[in-house]
């Protein structure tokens, strides 16, 4: 095995679990009675919170609408296209 299958062994996994999390946190958008402090919910703000407090400075709430969990869908679908996708650079490499 070469150093880019196993990057992308590890990658797409890692993409895929952040794109799904990002998607939750937008449906947690629709619940803001949600205590993002609490299980189950804890798992989903957790790992996103940090990714989504330096976007939200540059782009703030758009009529109360939090579009952060969004811009980061978009965001990490580029990167695993970009880099494990069908033309991607580790499939490229490897």
């Amino acid at each position: 095995m070469t150093d880019s299958t196993i990057a992308s062994w590890i990658l797409g996994p890692f993409l895929g679990l952040m794109t799904l999390l990002f998607i939750f946190r937008i449906v947690l958008t629709w619940y803001p009675q949600a205590d993002l402090n609490k299980l189950p919910f804890n798992l989903v703000a957790w790992p996103t919170e940090p990714l989504l407090i330096p976007v939200r400075k540059l782009i703030p709430p758009i009529g109360g609408v939090d579009i952060s969990p969004i811009i980061w869908v978009g965001i990490v679908s580029l990167l695993r296209e970009v880099l494990i996708g069908q033309q991607g650079l580790l499939r490229m490499l490897g």
